[in-house]
């Protein structure tokens, strides 16, 4: 495990019981923004969702609906283990009326790390559950990588040859936050459009890049405690496994 792996474990293991409360609002839009891209993204009707980084699961919900299957992936024990939580007391929109809960096979979370550099194939994440998918998606954990390249490389072996997508959802380069920085795993400020471009092309899934920002900020409420609030601006990349 490299240092910055072990600080975002730690971090995030802090973090989680409180994460969606203290940015209910931020990741509620969000994943607004995300379940209202799924023709930007390509992800397929019945298609398979690896949700990396996958915290307490916003892309899973953003995109769920319309996936036959979410798999998330996390270095936090803390966050997987609410991930796992929530999953077994929504409600899936395609299911009866009354029934609660998605199935493990629907959709779970498991503790697990892609990106060492020493390790490329991880026994805990070697089975055919965790390969082939339709999409593999960050949101908002991209800038806590090491390796941006050796990130989006890792995942793109992990999708369906030939039309599998990447999918990040980060923040737009800003100036570096001295209250939100290397304490939180924080390992790059944010990334341009031309950085992006570079990092999915060098992992094999630049075809059909595309790179949209939002419109508006967004803020995260009491990132750096009490009463002091985070701003930034949101991009979505995605691209194709050629």
């Amino acid at each position: 495990m490299t240092d910055t792996t072990a600080v975002n474990q730690a971090y995030f293991n802090q973090l989680a019981a409180e994460y969606d409360s203290r940015f209910e609002k931020t990741v509620g839009r969000l994943e607004k923004e995300v379940r209202g891209l799924v023709d930007f993204i390509g992800a397929p009707e019945g298609g398979r969702l690896l949700d990396y980084a996958c915290g307490t699961g916003l892309l899973s919900r953003a995109l769920g609906d319309r996936m036959s299957q979410c798999v998330g992936v996390d270095v936090s024990e803390s966050m997987v283990e609410l991930y796992n939580a929530k999953a077994k007391s929504q409600r899936a929109d395609h299911r009866p009326r009354g029934t609660q809960g998605f199935t493990p096979e629907q959709r779970a979370a498991h503790v697990g790390n892609l990106l060492d550099p020493s390790d490329a194939s991880p026994t805990a994440l070697s089975d055919a559950q965790f390969s082939n998918f339709d999409v593999a998606g960050v949101g908002a954990g991209f800038h806590h990588f090491d390796d941006a390249h050796l990130a989006a490389a890792r995942l793109a072996q992990r999708l369906r040859p030939d039309g599998g997508v990447l999918f990040i959802l980060d923040f737009v380069a800003h100036e570096a936050d001295p209250d939100h920085g290397a304490t939180k795993g924080v390992r790059h400020h944010g990334f341009t459009e031309a950085q992006m471009r570079d990092v999915f092309e060098r992992a094999g899934v630049g075809r059909g890049f595309e790179f949209r920002v939002m419109d508006e900020d967004v803020v995260f409420e009491n990132a750096r405690g009490v009463g002091k609030h985070m701003t930034r601006r949101v991009f979505f990349a995605r691209g194709e496994r050629a």
